[in-house]
């Protein structure tokens, strides 16, 4: 690294603008989420202006090689230890179709902010050994982006979460009190991908006022057993669910792990939300002869009622706007009985606010990065919720 690679990142961060890539990949390993932002200012200043956006979509042998080792607490090192760069050159490629789509070249880009692809996630609350930190395991390495594309990179955002003491997840509340806190205007950021979480902005923008947490599983265990019974990705506008029948026995299992009962904020993912999961459930509930689609319908009822029981602790009656993100907010049974479960309180998408759901978390690590170059932490005054900018600097 040369004073002239620091001087570069100096001049960004005085920039009035700063044209941004941000990246998401989440645990539904659906593909790789490509969002263009100009974003101008930092902190409570800061507005976005998304110029382009992409999903491309991980062919199978992609989906197939990270699925060998994603979430599995015993797998192959050498395997994992390959992922790393090769996942991260196909996201380097992909970034770089992107932009000649869009008649951008790299030197049109100032930064590029990589969430990478989870590996697996292990706050202490899910591996429970004594004296063990936080961790999680995210691979698609931010030096091989930089190289590959000649865009400086940040990258590894939640290593610096959890050495602040945090769990490393959710992040979502870093951009989403930046953008959407609006005063006497209270709103709930509910986004359901893989595992479901919210930010909830009680209109006061103090951000002492804020919550932020996993509620449980989203789309994970509806996408598990749409893919183990029916070899279909996702549960593709509820077609299965809808034909089922939700077992209350199964569904009271489910629900009795202790993490529905721990504090906010707190986080969690397909390691502990798997098949093997919903099998003891099964078992401890005597329902094993369940139909496919009752099983479907149950687990899409499980991630409705877990949402909105996590929702009614902090907002028990809902009198502002509740606006979805992620795959989720396009099953519309699921965002049917999370209404239901809210006395009918209306659901909004994001795209109301100017960013598309689908957009949304790649446009908030795009923030992410913005706040480590130009801004300064938020305190938000809780525990698990840590006053800091985050993100590696990878140089080309």
């Amino acid at each position: 690294m040369s004073r002239t690679a620091i001087a570069k990142l100096a001049a960004i961060s005085t920039q009035p603008t700063r044209r941004i890539i941000g990246l998401m990949s989440g645990t539904s390993l659906d593909g790789l989420d490509i969002a263009c932002c100009d974003i101008t200012g930092s902190g409570a200043a800061t507005r976005v202006k998304l110029i382009n956006f992409t999903t491309i979509p991980y062919p199978d042998d992609v989906k197939a090689g990270i699925r060998k080792v994603f979430a599995q607490r015993i797998g192959d090192i050498q395997r994992l230890c390959l992922l790393n760069p090769w996942l991260a050159k196909i996201h380097a490629h992909y970034i770089l179709d992107a932009l000649n789509t869009w008649n951008l070249t790299p030197a049109d880009i100032h930064l590029i902010a990589s969430h990478g692809q989870t590996i697996f996630h292990a706050p202490r609350s899910l591996h429970n050994i004594e004296d063990a930190p936080n961790a999680t395991l995210q691979i698609g390495d931010g030096d091989h982006l930089a190289v590959t594309t000649g865009i400086i990179t940040l990258s590894d955002f939640r290593q610096k979460h959890i050495a602040a003491g945090g769990e490393g997840a959710p992040l979502a509340l870093y951009g989403d009190y930046l953008i959407f806190s609006k005063k006497d205007k209270p709103r709930l950021m509910l986004n359901m991908g893989g595992i479901a979480n919210f930010t909830f902005l009680p209109g006061t923008n103090n951000p002492h006022d804020v919550y932020v947490t996993d509620t449980g599983p989203g789309n994970t265990l509806i996408d598990a057993a749409a893919r183990h019974y029916f070899q279909k990705e996702y549960d593709k506008d509820a077609e299965f669910a809808k034909q089922g029948t939700v077992s209350p026995p199964l569904l009271r299992a489910l629900k009795s792990d202790e993490f529905f009962s721990a504090p906010f904020p707190k986080t969690t993912g397909p390691e502990l939300f798997s098949l093997d999961y919903v099998e003891r459930a099964q078992k401890a509930s005597d329902t094993t002869g369940l139909s496919p689609v009752d099983l479907v319908a149950t687990l899409t009822r499980f991630s409705a009622e877990t949402i909105t029981d996590a929702i009614r602790s902090v907002w028990p009656n809902p009198n502002g706007k509740i606006y979805m993100s992620g795959g989720g907010a396009h099953n519309p049974l699921l965002t049917d009985w999370i209404k239901e479960g809210l006395n009918s309180v209306p659901l909004f998408h994001t795209e109301e606010l100017g960013i598309p759901g689908d957009a949304k978390e790649a446009v908030l690590f795009a923030i992410l990065a913005n706040e480590t170059v130009a801004g300064e932490p938020v305190d938000f005054g809780r525990p698990g919720m840590p006053a800091i900018t985050m993100g590696k600097i990878s140089f080309p």
